[in-house]
């Protein structure tokens, strides 16, 4: 097994409906900046790994239409979906390539062009149990707004608390040039956008985005010759849970998650979360999920979400950032998304984040999630190999 580092990013600017290109095109966008990042050629990638989610793009099979662009001609090819975890599963699948040897340099890639379906949303419910779920309205916001209600019935979990995440990651977001929602909230604006589904508003909720991200993976040798600076990734762990929402133990309790991040930090050597990680790029698509995830990572015990952002340790100054990047609040291309989260992590560890850097970042963890909160995906980076 073989040390692996990400040696290169590229993302095009995430928008709500990019009419300029085709798929394979926005797909091409990213590779190209991806390789001219790292400073190679498709000819020195050994593999591709290929990530979009079903049913959005218009298009059946996208991974037919877009392999020539990312680079598969002559090359292995392998597609990956995992629901909205297909980002960041797509890059652990990269990952495993290059650490077992089987490959010296990948290219993963992932994209999404949700506005080509007539309505994401209504494609999103179909993602809910037909008997038990979708007949009394198990949507995908249902996903956010039941764990927020449950949260404020256990810990008292106010909705100004969860309109600070908002304010937070928007105001993030204004720092990041390929972020999708670029302009900035006030707690009061949030509480007075307009209701989605009780208790969440629209400026606690996601948006659906159009773009395309790249991230090459290289085993230790070739990474130390093309970069003194590459973000070495430490480990990843991925899990799947019952798909029937109903049947967890608790929906505040994020157990699933729980779970998979003590795997991680049991492989990687964390014993304090909150004290060894330096930033955090979460999968939260509602105010009320990143309140709970830093709560199920270890950053702080069950029902304290909510003073982490009130007490500042989340923000892009605090101990601990969350989502300095704007977050899944400001930018979602779904499938693509946990891949995003990935290639962010990655610029903090390298230094290359531009106005949203975290001073001396030396670990980052990101995050990929999916399904009816059914698939999580972890992964952490560092600045040293190990």
């Amino acid at each position: 097994m073989q040390r692996v580092a990400v040696v290169g990013v590229g993302q095009t600017h995430f928008v709500s409906h990019r009419k300029d290109v085709m798929h394979s095109e926005l797909c091409f966008e990213a590779v190209n900046s991806c390789l001219r990042d790292a400073n190679l050629s498709i000819d020195d990638v050994n593999a591709i790994v290929f990530g979009v989610m079903d049913g959005f793009d218009g298009v059946d099979c996208l991974d037919r239409w877009c392999a020539g662009a990312a680079g598969g001609y002559g090359r292995p090819f392998m597609r990956i979906n995992t629901a909205g975890a297909t980002g960041l599963s797509t890059g652990i699948a990269a990952y495993h390539q290059v650490a077992s040897g089987l490959s010296d340099v990948v290219l993963a890639v992932a994209e999404q062009r949700v506005s080509e379906s007539l309505d994401a949303q209504s494609i999103l419910n179909t993602a809910a149990c037909p008997i038990y779920d979708r007949n009394i309205g198990g949507t995908a916001i249902t996903l956010g707004s039941l764990p927020a209600t449950r949260h404020m019935g256990l810990y008292g979990t106010t909705h100004a608390q969860r309109a600070l995440v908002s304010v937070k990651n928007h105001r993030n977001a204004c720092l990041n040039p390929f972020a999708h929602l670029r302009f900035e909230v006030t707690v009061e604006q949030v509480l007075q956008s307009r209701l989605i589904e009780w208790p969440l508003r629209l400026l606690e909720c996601c948006p659906r985005s159009d773009g395309a991200v790249a991230v090459v993976l290289a085993g230790e040798h070739v990474a130390r010759s093309l970069t003194d600076r590459p973000a070495w990734i430490h480990g990843a762990v991925s899990m799947a849970d019952t798909f029937f929402y109903g049947d967890r133990p608790d929906v505040a309790y994020r157990d699933n998650l729980a779970v998979a991040a003590r795997r991680l930090y049991r492989k990687v050597g964390i014993c304090d979360p909150r004290k060894e990680i330096d930033v955090a790029e979460l999968y939260s698509p509602f105010t009320s999920l990143e309140i709970m995830q830093t709560e199920a990572l270890g950053f702080c015990s069950e029902g304290q979400g909510v003073r982490l952002v009130e007490e500042g340790v989340t923000w892009l100054e605090g101990d601990l950032p969350v989502n300095p990047s704007g977050g899944v609040l400001c930018t979602n291309p779904i499938g693509a998304t946990g891949l995003v989260r990935m290639a962010e992590a990655a610029l903090q560890v390298m230094g290359r984040a531009g106005e949203h850097q975290v001073n001396g970042v030396k670990t980052a963890l990101c995050h990929g999630l999916g399904g009816v909160l059914q698939f999580q995906t972890l992964m952490v980076l560092g600045a040293e190999p190990r």
